[in-house]
């Protein structure tokens, strides 16, 4: 490539991005009214065009299952591309749910009178520009477009290349839909293309406030690495269920069950079972008829192949407990109690979604207060770490660092603060000088 034709392509990225900047700029000033009014239109096209979404996702299944029977594209990655009638419908009804949300910006967070007729506001305000980077999940778009204009953010959309027919269309559709309402910039959502354009994404700090990933663990690390945006996201899901000595064995067969078998292709989906010895002879065999009659393949240690010695177990290695095997395969690991339980996850899980099963309250809570993860559950399936599922309308990510935000990352998570300070000629001179002295007394609502 020559660089001149590098430079061409630079520049347009560049002012793509420029361009959903200056939509950002509109969109924070709009009502919550206004920016509803554009939710309720995208979600109603979504099921207009639905015939229109789903033929170009067929092209796109059409395109990869060659990889897929060469073993090049997992099963898993598969089952995220595909998309279904029900699939576009729940998309809407997400957007929807966004819709009904309060209004997350111009909240006030704090008030302080520094002084007579010096009063400083703490307001909730967009980030701005959100880069979002995703594989094969087309449900994504919609579920992050919507957050961005409820949260009055402009979104810098690039998906996978095994899903560019279907994101194409679901992001035609949006800014179709948004054309009626000339407040709205349609610029508001933009959509690259190619791998190269990534790099340049990745390099535009001074354009975008936030890089979001979704992928693997490697994809993830790469953007990391590769950029100086702050990045909000996380690599792995390697989550785990604890059952403990005194749970009751239904709920904990029901939890362990639809951790794994609901959905396994998920970054939410249990990948290794911990259980205590005392309880592990009477409650394993079940657990892992169950598991075999859905089809998922057993792992286990070395105590878990002398209970399953006639269940079709397979010898765990010490990889098993780093895998995301994102499929119908589960390692189970029989430990002395809740310490060993927390010392493990905190050892091979991810800071996902870590769930015990017990009756006891005190148990419970030591559990949630050492294992060190954005989501810990007591007798709940680890598949309710999910932003819709939590209230949130829908989510951006899931974010398994400390900072900004944690967990399922929803309006809250694309929204800073800024400082409004109101004063009638006030110095610093006169406060430096000893002539006058601050009051900070907090104002109440």
């Amino acid at each position: 490539m020559s660089t001149a034709q590098s430079q061409v392509e630079t520049s347009d990225v560049r002012q793509t991005v420029r361009r959903a900047r200056r939509a950002a700029h509109v969109l924070g000033a709009l009502s919550n009214a206004q920016r509803n009014e554009g939710l309720l239109a995208a979600a109603e096209a979504l099921e207009q065009r639905s015939a229109e979404i789903l033929e170009a996702n067929e092209k796109d299944c059409a395109a990869v299952m060659p990889a897929v029977e060469r073993g090049e594209l997992s099963r898993a990655m598969f089952a995220r591309l595909r998309t279904t009638e029900h699939g576009i419908a729940e998309m809407a009804a997400r957007v929807r749910d966004v819709a009904r949300l309060p209004d997350p910006l111009h909240r006030r967070l704090a008030a302080t009178e520094l002084d007579d007729d010096l009063v400083l506001y703490k307001e909730s305000c967009p980030l701005g520009v959100v880069g979002a980077v995703f594989e094969s999940r087309p449900d994504v778009v919609p579920q992050i477009a919507s957050l961005a204009l409820k949260s009055g953010n402009a979104v810098c959309l690039k998906g996978g290349a095994e899903a560019a027919q279907t994101n194409a269309k679901l992001v035609s559709v949006w800014r179709n839909a948004l054309g009626p309402f000339g407040e709205i910039p349609q610029d508001s959502v933009v959509l690259f293309h190619t791998r190269e354009e990534v790099a340049e994404i990745l390099a535009l700090h001074d354009e975008i406030d936030l890089i979001v990933p979704r992928g693997s663990n490697e994809f993830v690390r790469y953007v990391t690495e590769h950029s100086r945006i702050p990045v909000l996201g996380h690599g792995e899901g390697i989550c785990h269920v604890y059952v403990h000595a005194d749970a009751d064995l239904q709920k904990a067969i029901d939890v362990a069950f639809d951790s794994k078998v609901q959905y396994p292709a998920v970054c939410n989906a249990v990948e290794t079972l911990l259980v205590h010895r005392e309880i592990a002879p009477e409650f394993l065999p079940e657990m892992i008829r169950r598991y075999r009659e859905a089809g998922v393949e057993i792992r286990g240690c070395r105590r878990t192949m002398e209970i399953g010695s006639e269940l079709e177990v397979i010898p765990a290695t010490e990889e098993d407990w780093k895998k995301e095997y994102s499929d119908l395969i589960i390692s189970i690991k029989i430990v002395d109690g809740v310490n060993e339980a927390i010392e493990h996850i905190n050892r091979y899980g991810s800071r996902h979604t870590e769930s015990i099963v017990t009756e006891s309250h005190d148990v419970a809570s030591r559990f949630m207060e050492f294992v060190d993860a954005a989501n810990v559950f007591q007798n709940a399936s680890t598949r309710f770490s999910d932003g819709f599922r939590y209230g949130l309308g829908a989510e951006v990510g899931i974010s398994t660092g400390k900072l900004h935000a944690r967990g399922p990352v929803g309006l809250e998570g694309l929204t800073t603060y800024k400082y409004k300070l109101f004063g009638r000629g006030h110095t610093v001179a006169s406060y430096s000088k000893g002539h006058r002295t601050f009051k900070h007394r907090t104002l109440e609502d």
